[in-house]
């Protein structure tokens, strides 16, 4: 089991409108803020974006579970509209299950999101 995952961002304030887009459609909600970090979760903080140490851009790939296909849609639209970019747009990915179904974006720091419901 993770206990929490954390990517480096280059700008928490600019990260921090991605990611409340992306997980607040997914019913996620920002539970610690501090001036090195947010953290994300649903009872307690399992995704942090962090200022702490460098970039590295591409340095990630993060996959949030979704409850639904119009949840992967929201969190997609959510997050390009909060100045993510288009990775994959929603869609049935037959290669990776029969009832798997993502999206994926790239955070404005370069690290891959995706967006996934279904099972591999």
């Amino acid at each position: 089991m993770i206990h929490h995952v954390s990517v480096e961002v280059a700008d928490l304030e600019r990260s921090g409108r991605f990611y409340d887009a992306v997980l607040g459609a997914l019913g996620w909600r920002r539970l610690t803020e501090e001036p090195d970090h947010i953290a994300w979760g649903i009872v307690k903080p399992v995704f942090y974006a962090s200022t702490r140490h460098p970039v590295a851009p591409g340095g990630g790939h993060v996959a949030f579970a979704a409850n639904s296909i119009p949840a992967v849609k929201a969190s997609y639209e959510g997050g390009l509209a909060a100045g993510g970019t288009d990775q994959g747009p929603p869609r049935q990915r037959p290669e990776y299950g029969p009832t798997y179904y993502s999206a994926y974006l790239l955070d404005p720091d370069g690290n891959r999101i995706e967006i996934a419901v279904g099972t591999t």
